[in-house]
């Protein structure tokens, strides 16, 4: 019979600025805490959004874990980050939880640069078992002894990485502790009692010796015999809790365990710390959303969320006139699959993200998943093309760096037709410098034959989905922003573009500015504001950033004198292009006046796009600014210029 635990007056949580407060905790009190923690984690996440699901179903798992082992010094290692929140109001930082994901606030995910809580920094998924691996090597060979902790989803295990590294745990048998988060299961019978218990059991010191007793007693036996006695326990513990491809990697193989169960956990894990010196995989069986019935009943389990009413569960969205780049890719995509049976869409466990939960509502058999091995995305579009098929390739710019080895070798080299649709190009807000689309102009950009293209509004992605189709004898791709487009006019279906070839937008004679991507329109504002102090300005929208437009870009050097390029990536990208070419071409030996801008070369933390572009120094009154620097102004005068634009 359960025993109800009375909540004391001062709530547990207040008392708990460390993991080691919970050290006095007795295990009812730690069962108090985790429906403290939960609540507080659904208070915080109502007011600054964030990913929730996450978040709720490893709260138990948290506390227990930071119960159990002595952290900073024990390595606790989150895979992704989605699932930290309770982990950062644990570690001294529930007195800031309410920024997370703010300018000046908390990273939404681990952070090495935040805390020491935070030992290793992560946001892609499929890192912690390697980085695992690491710090259980130094500890060996530096002879410091601490735990070492991998929290790892059963998403994650989807991507090949986390398998190499198991491989090579096993293979040193380092002395690290995985914990399987498998919240695709559900609470079933299997992880009932008999589970429970057996789990205890091969936890602990007595199965382990019995184990050991058993295998020496069985060498005196002949080899048939010795290996039928294997056998024997291989499989009965294979089907009882089907560790057997964990076990073949090296690894003690404990579970399924009830993830929420502290009577479970707490014993498991204090078993595995005191007694274990090898690795050993603990398979958790939790709950996306737990303890929060609009999470638990939303078909996410509410992994992103916006600001919500807890008592509701219903979201704030923001209010716009314009489709996100998002659908619009999408509902160009099966506009334009509905016309052509070769086209599929590839993607690497993010359906939603990229739109094509539509395509695939629209045509589920050209529609795959592959989960999260971008890797394997890469080189599965290219033999679908090299097998006269048309994919799409729709991936993250930050998560296509994944699979940069297999588009050189697998799709450049052979000139294979894969079409990347790059979302999230540029900055993207709260999540930060790991989900931002920062570098693949650069990576792409160095590809021979490979075509770039770059949205500047949501008419122009249109275009350049169908532009993109008519591209069959190389690769090609198109980056577009994250967010709600500029609520242009939008053509019935995209027309083909001109392969390198741009469109001047507004002419002038002074000054020109050459913008690629999604500043088209803070360079337009750029332009009147220089209008209005008589610096006539023409504006040109690159479109593409391979094949370059020499003959425009030949024109705007000659005809004007200053150049001002603009671009939402890193240093080596778009500007870096035009000033070779300008250079081959011999358009700097006259005077021309060039300023680029570009991303800065640093990684810039989360806030709102708007302030982040501002930060990047990317926006209209920096874009002007540039302009009045490049013309001779002088500099405390383009300061104050700028200072009033910004205002």
């Amino acid at each position: 019979m359960d025993q109800t635990v009375e909540r004391p007056l001062t709530p547990l949580l207040d008392t708990v600025k460390f993991p080691k407060d919970l050290k006095s905790f007795s295990d009812d009190e730690l069962k108090t805490l985790t429906d403290e923690l939960r609540e507080e984690t659904i208070s915080t996440v109502s007011e600054t959004g964030g990913h929730l699901g996450a978040g709720l179903g490893v709260v138990e798992l948290t506390v227990a874990i930071h119960a159990v082992f002595d952290t900073p010094k024990d390595k606790l290692i989150w895979d992704v980050g989605h699932q930290c929140y309770p982990h950062k109001i644990l570690t001294g930082r529930r007195d800031r939880i309410r920024t997370l994901r703010q300018g000046n606030g908390l990273s939404g995910f681990t952070k090495r640069a935040e805390s020491e809580y935070d030992p290793f920094g992560a946001a892609h998924s499929s890192t912690s078992i390697s980085a695992g691996v690491g710090f259980a090597t130094a500890a060996d060979l530096q002879g410091t002894g601490e735990n070492v902790i991998a929290v790892i989803g059963d998403g994650s295990m989807s991507a090949g990485m986390a398998y190499e590294a198991m491989n090579n745990a096993g293979g040193l048998k380092s002395r690290m502790i995985v914990i399987l988060n498998d919240n695709e299961m559900s609470i079933a019978p299997p992880v009932g009692a008999m589970s429970a218990y057996l789990a205890k059991l091969w936890s602990g010191g007595t199965y382990k010796t019995f184990r050991d007793l058993m295998k020496q007693v069985a060498s005196v036996f002949p080899e048939g015999i010795r290996k039928r006695a294997a056998k024997v326990e291989e499989y009965t513990k294979g089907m009882a809790v089907g560790g057997t491809l964990f076990e073949e990697l090296g690894f003690y193989y404990i579970g399924p365990i009830d993830g929420h169960n502290l009577d479970h956990l707490l014993p498991v894990l204090r078993n595995v710390r005191d007694l274990h010196n090898s690795p050993v995989l603990i398979h958790c069986i939790t709950k996306k959303g737990k303890g929060y019935a609009p999470a638990e009943n939303s078909s996410d389990r509410y992994h992103g969320v916006s600001k919500f009413d807890v008592v509701t569960g219903v979201q704030a969205k923001a209010k716009s006139n314009a489709p996100s780049y998002t659908k619009v890719f999408a509902e160009s995509l099966m506009q334009e699959a509905h016309l052509d049976e070769g086209i599929v869409a590839v993607t690497a466990a993010m359906p939603s993200g990229t739109g094509l939960n539509l395509f695939g509502e629209a045509f589920p058999e050209r529609t795959f998943d592959v989960g999260i091995a971008e890797q394997h995305a890469v080189t599965f579009c290219a033999a679908l093309a090299a097998s006269g098929m048309k994919p799409f390739c729709a991936i993250y710019s930050s998560f296509l760096q994944r699979g940069y080895d297999q588009i050189v070798h697998d799709v450049a080299i052979q000139k294979l037709p894969v079409r990347f649709a790059i979302d999230r190009a540029g900055l993207v807000g709260a999540d930060g410098p790991t989900h931002a689309g920062s570098f693949d102009i650069g990576y792409l950009g160095a590809l021979p034959d490979f075509v770039l293209m770059a949205a500047s509004d949501e008419a122009e992605l249109k275009h350049m989905v169908r532009t993109s189709l008519e591209i069959d004898d190389r690769p090609s791709g198109f980056r577009f922003p994250r967010g709600e487009g500029m609520g242009v006019d939008m053509p019935e279906r995209g027309e083909p573009l001109e392969i390198g070839k741009g469109r001047i937008v507004r002419e002038g004679t002074k000054v020109a500015i050459l913008s690629l991507g999604g500043r088209l329109g803070e360079a337009i504002l750029a332009a009147e504001e220089l209008d209005a102090r008589g610096l006539s300005t023409t504006v040109a929208d690159a479109r593409f950033a391979k094949p370059i437009d020499l003959d425009m870009i030949k024109r705007l050097a000659r005809d004007h004198e200053a150049l001002v390029i603009v671009e939402e990536g890193a240093i080596g990208g778009f500007g870096s292009h035009v000033l070779t070419h300008l250079a081959d071409l011999g358009a700097l030996d006259h005077g021309l006046r060039v300023r680029c801008l570009r991303l800065p070369d640093t990684f810039i933390d989360q806030d709102k796009p708007d302030i982040m572009y501002q930060q990047a120094g990317l926006d209209s009154s920096a874009i002007a600014a540039a302009a009045l620097s490049a013309l001779g102004f002088d500099e405390t005068e383009v300061a104050a210029i700028r200072t009033a634009m910004m205002g």
